[in-house]
């Protein structure tokens, strides 16, 4: 876990470098499927669905957390922002390899910014999936 965490810092960094520049590289309907993914499991957060949640994580993070509650449980712990945001502002997405990168502009019930880049990782079956997801503060309230 801790080199996804690395790599995803990495991430951030680029994405904040490069800005926009690689977005019309995601075709219209991949970064549709992608932000209807993440959505689909914001609002199974929000409905304390852990089976819908987990069934949109990809299966390497179903492998690493084995069932639904544990994964439910590490969101909410971990990822407070992902798990309740009052607010959501999706950027333009990314193409990295076989997967998309999607930045998503959050904001937490306590009025703070949180940058969360995630993921969203191409299935055999051309199914979208979360592989994974990194917050990080930013300074500023919500629009």
């Amino acid at each position: 876990m801790r080199w996804l965490t690395c790599w995803m810092s990495g991430l951030i960094l680029t994405w904040a470098s490069m800005g926009s520049a690689l977005a019309a590289q995601v075709p219209a309907v991949d970064a549709e499927q992608v932000r209807g993914v993440i959505e689909a499991q914001l609002d199974a957060f929000a409905d304390d669905d852990a089976g819908r949640a987990f069934d949109l994580a990809a299966p390497s993070i179903q492998n690493m957390f084995g069932d639904p509650e544990r994964f439910m449980a590490m969101v909410r712990t971990g990822y407070a922002v992902v798990y309740r945001p009052a607010s959501v502002n999706f950027l333009p997405p990314e193409v990295e390899g076989n997967a998309i990168v999607q930045a998503v502009r959050m904001g937490d019930a306590a009025g703070a910014l949180w940058m969360v880049v995630y993921l969203v990782e191409r299935q055999d079956d051309g199914s979208w999936r979360i592989g994974g997801c990194q917050v990080a503060p930013l300074q500023g309230r919500p629009a």
